[in-house]
């Protein structure tokens, strides 16, 4: 038994999806985050020592990062599903976008999340005026145009294929799900840019992300 250790509002969406895609039995043990600072609670560092969700066990194995998670869980159970055969122009577009998704379009996302919560409690009173004028400033001057740049980027890689892989919906796509919705939830993603919005239609459709959201609970990008 696959046992996920589940953060409300967390990237371990992804990972109950992928289970549910392939239809794997699992175990979820649910964390709450702390309601005034979003933070996880301690009690995940018992499971991994950086206390974060998500992270998933089976025989033994500790398997924490949620591409690395997507992997294995392919890769031993997936039998050929879910992801292009190797050596092919499909698998290296696959591979390609589990690292963007962390590694170039997360950390923007979240440098705008950031900046548009400065200014506010715990923040000393006085200081939050400053604060809010140095959050927009940034976000105008280095957050926003870089965004706009990787969701042209995005708009423009699916008016080729319907899936970020190609023709066939992969593991690619579950571990793009998760900035682009926090994108079209607080960076902007709207009706403007259709290819990317036809995307989450598909996706919003499909009835293991419908399943995954009934197993992990209420679920908010903001």
């Amino acid at each position: 038994m696959i046992t996920v250790h589940h953060l409300n509002n967390s990237r371990s969406q992804r990972v109950l999806w992928l289970l549910e895609e392939l239809e794997l039995p699992y175990e979820v043990v649910r964390y709450e985050r702390d309601p005034v600072t979003m933070a996880a609670p301690a009690s995940l560092r018992a499971v991994h020592p950086l206390g974060k969700s998500p992270v998933v066990v089976e025989d033994g194995l500790t398997i924490a990062e949620s591409g690395a998670i997507l992997d294995y869980i392919v890769g031993r159970h997936g039998h050929g599903r879910l992801r292009p055969s190797p050596g092919t122009a499909e698998r290296l577009r696959c591979t390609y976008w589990m690292h963007y998704a962390e590694g170039s379009l997360m950390p923007l996302l979240l440098l705008k999340l950031v900046m548009d919560r400065m200014g506010r409690p715990p923040m000393p009173w006085l200081l939050r005026p400053l604060a809010r004028q140095i959050g927009r400033g940034v976000t105008a001057v280095m957050v926003t145009p870089r965004l706009t740049q990787h969701l042209d980027f995005l708009e423009d890689s699916l008016k080729t294929a319907p899936w970020f892989a190609g023709e066939e919906f992969s593991i690619a796509d579950i571990q793009m799900s998760f900035p682009i919705e926090a994108a079209a939830s607080r960076a902007g993603l709207n009706a403007a840019r259709p290819w990317l919005m036809a995307w989450l239609e598909r996706i919003h459709a499909r009835p293991a992300y419908r399943r995954a959201l009934d197993r992990g609970g209420p679920y908010a990008y903001a």
